[in-house]
């Protein structure tokens, strides 16, 4: 099942309108969308490695726009559409924590969620509610997006045709070792 699933899905990020909804839900992903973006931006890669760099900046600039997203939903609409997010993945606690922290370490926190697997969706609305100034917030978004995503960009890039084949070959190990991924991601939010 797993393996049609995957030809299905490397056939239909292969065209066009693959890119138009890597876009959305890379901008959906900073605020909300619970599964990491590299998940989509990796097939996408493997189905035409020779647009890595191309799917690497759309993933870029769609995830900094949404963390703008998030940014100001914690800003000016936090109790009414912020808050049900952060408690929607029970982060209440985390989300406290976090921010009482953003005037020391303001930068240091987007940096290491906007690289890591930690969800960059918390950091984004607690940059807003903890009122982190906006520019150095997209000036520090930039680079740990960017580095992150052209990282798996320029890997896939490199190494596309034996990632390939072992993604396919090893489709179920795959697959549970990204879920494990974004579940530790979620777990070091919830350690904080």
């Amino acid at each position: 099942m797993l393996k049609s699933l995957y030809d299905w899905t490397m056939e239909k990020l292969a065209r066009p309108s693959g890119e138009k909804w890597l876009a959305g839900l890379a901008f959906s992903e900073s605020i909300f969308f619970p599964i990491p973006i590299d998940i989509l931006m990796i097939p996408m890669i493997l189905a035409n490695r020779l647009k890595a760099w191309r799917l690497a900046t759309i993933t870029l600039i769609a995830s900094v726009i949404g963390g703008i997203g998030g940014y100001l939903l914690g800003a000016f609409l936090y109790e009414s559409i912020a808050a049900p997010i952060i408690e929607l993945y029970g982060y209440q606690d985390q989300f406290t924590k976090v921010q009482g922290w953003f005037d020391d370490y303001g930068i240091a926190i987007v940096l290491v969620a906007g690289f890591t697997p930690i969800p960059f969706k918390v950091v984004t609305i607690a940059s807003g509610f903890a009122s982190l100034n906006p520019l150095i917030f997209i000036l520090t978004s930039i680079p740990a997006r960017g580095a992150r995503f052209y990282l798996v960009a320029g890997l896939l890039w490199k190494f596309g045709d034996p990632i390939k084949e072992f993604i396919e070959k090893r489709l179920t190990l795959v697959v549970t070792l990204v879920t494990l991924a974004g579940l530790a991601g979620f777990a070091v939010l919830k350690l904080i």
